[in-house]
């Protein structure tokens, strides 16, 4: 039953996906697209947009969604599919709640040990190369074309990469600012 299975999946990207949702979601593409093939990448790239540009942290908001549209996608109705968005989203998050509440206590006691520090700088380059991961499993074709296939897209999509890299790291504009320009130029690009 895909409930199960859901529920089973996304327990497990909240148990491992160490560094936040940004880590989580190269875990999340390669469980949903690749292993149990619930939707394709393409759905999975705006189900990363949308989870953005929406309120609250993004791994939820992906689980969420992604819940929705494998349910949805098993052509099981729009009811069953909240229930698919809602068994996802607490299964990705169960994990994390129970492990706080069993760990917060010692963490605490153990803070400042060598042991505990030594742990937490062993896990901050892992947390960085699982986000550099979800950064290069995006840019793929679909989500930037193809020279060969079309050059226009292409280049309009290498652009707005550009303009949003050099915004928001040289520039210091802030990011909902750069997501609401791009989205403006996605926009002018339907006309």
């Amino acid at each position: 039953m895909i409930f199960l299975k859901l529920f089973f999946t996304f327990f497990k990207i909240g148990l491992f996906g160490f560094g936040g949702g940004y880590g989580m979601l190269s875990l999340i593409q390669s469980e949903t697209v690749t292993h149990n093939a619930w939707m394709t990448s393409a759905e999975f790239a705006n189900i990363v947009a949308i989870s953005q540009m929406t309120p609250g942290p993004i791994g939820i908001n992906a689980a969420t969604y992604c819940g929705y549209t494998a349910v949805h996608n098993a052509a099981m109705g729009e009811t069953m599919a909240v229930l698919g968005s809602a068994t996802a989203t607490l299964a990705l998050v169960l994990p994390s709640f129970i492990l706080m509440i069993m760990i917060s206590r010692l963490f605490m006691k153990y803070m400042n040990s060598m042991v505990v520090q030594s742990i937490m700088s062993g896990l901050r380059p892992a947390v960085v190369g699982l986000i550099a991961a979800a950064a290069l499993l995006l840019m793929n074709s679909e989500n930037f074309s193809a020279p060969s296939i079309n050059p226009w897209y292409f280049g309009i999509s290498i652009y707005i990469f550009t303009a949003t890299l050099i915004g928001t790291m040289a520039l210091k504009i802030n990011p909902i600012r750069m997501i609401c320009w791009a989205a403006f130029a996605g926009l002018m690009l339907l006309y």
